[in-house]
């Protein structure tokens, strides 16, 4: 019995000193050493009804002044808001659409009746030789010219500038090999209710420089070549004649008005022999151009063609 009880009081021994070892080596396990007071982050004191930990804000400097981050200078670093201020949004124009005024003019000789075309739209059905379209409306910019004979075939095609609120006469004409287009500007200066203006064109290509002559011999204009459009002059109103004639007469100057026949000055100068003459009309708010056209296959062999509109 005796043996018995020490051989059980062994186990229990050895059964509290391994409880012991144990505590032992909890005991000595490393720890993470809390930080000391007013370094790292809070600590929560423990309590329950403790204040809750806050992170401080910087230390102020010696004059008790929080420290602020300093703006960079003018012209440094990027752009800078200038507050609560709306900024109006960028409005697109909407495109603005304008027009030109324009019509075509036959003085192609010796070819047969045209059609035209601006763009893939007709401008014109039929256009005989010497004969002169309205005007129809088309966008401004450049625009292509096309023209073509009853049967489709193609004679010429160009691209031509229109300005907007201009009008424009295009004529079809002659050239070596073939034919051409001619842009006239048919915008007037402003003309007083008692005067009418006055313009030659020498759309012949047959023809030589050309004077435009009065019956008493004062010449309107001088050397009027092939394709060559003259500006303007202010015209009074009444009859005139008008002779077309290679001489070496001086023109008036620009600057002078086209007047009547002046009674002192007739047979003063031979007539020369003339390639055309024309006799006008002249009413006052009107815009007279001649065209000189070729009539046939000699040399000045021309014909007038007189186009009257109403000074706008």
């Amino acid at each position: 019995m005796v043996s018995e009880r020490k051989e059980g009081g062994g186990v229990f021994d050895e059964l509290r000193h391994a409880d012991m070892e144990q505590d032992r080596s909890i005991l000595d396990a490393p720890v993470a050493p809390l930080p000391n007071p007013g370094e790292g982050g809070p600590v929560y004191s423990g309590e329950a009804d403790g204040p809750v930990p806050v992170i401080p804000w910087p230390n102020p400097d010696d004059d008790g002044h929080v420290p602020v981050a300093p703006l960079p200078s003018p012209g440094e670093g990027g752009p800078v808001s200038p507050g609560n201020v709306i900024q109006p949004l960028p409005v697109q124009p909407l495109p603005t659409i304008t027009y030109a005024a324009v019509r075509f003019l036959n003085a192609a000789y010796g070819y047969p009746a045209f059609r035209v075309y601006v763009g893939n739209r007709r401008a014109v059905g039929l256009l005989n030789f010497a004969s002169l379209s309205g005007y129809t409306r088309l966008a401004a910019g450049y625009q292509t010219v096309t023209v073509t004979g009853t049967d489709g075939y193609i004679y010429i095609q160009k691209t031509i500038p229109f300005e907007s609120g201009g009008r424009f006469t295009v004529a079809v004409i002659n050239r070596p090999g073939g034919l051409d287009l001619l842009r006239i500007t048919d915008t007037c200066c402003f003309a007083p209710s008692r005067a009418a203006h006055f313009r030659v064109g020498n759309l012949a290509r047959n023809s030589g420089a050309l004077d435009v002559l009065l019956p008493d011999g004062r010449a309107a204009y001088s050397d009027v070549r092939f394709k060559e459009i003259t500006s303007f002059k202010r015209i009074a109103p009444g009859a005139y004649e008008f002779l077309f004639a290679e001489t070496n007469q001086l023109p008036a100057p620009a600057y002078t008005d086209i007047e009547t026949l002046d009674s002192a000055f007739i047979g003063a100068n031979p007539l020369p022999d003339t390639a055309a003459s024309v006799y006008l009309q002249v009413t006052r708010g009107r815009a007279y151009t001649v065209y000189l056209l070729q009539s046939g296959q000699g040399y000045n062999a021309i014909s007038p063609l007189v186009v009257e509109d109403v000074i706008r």
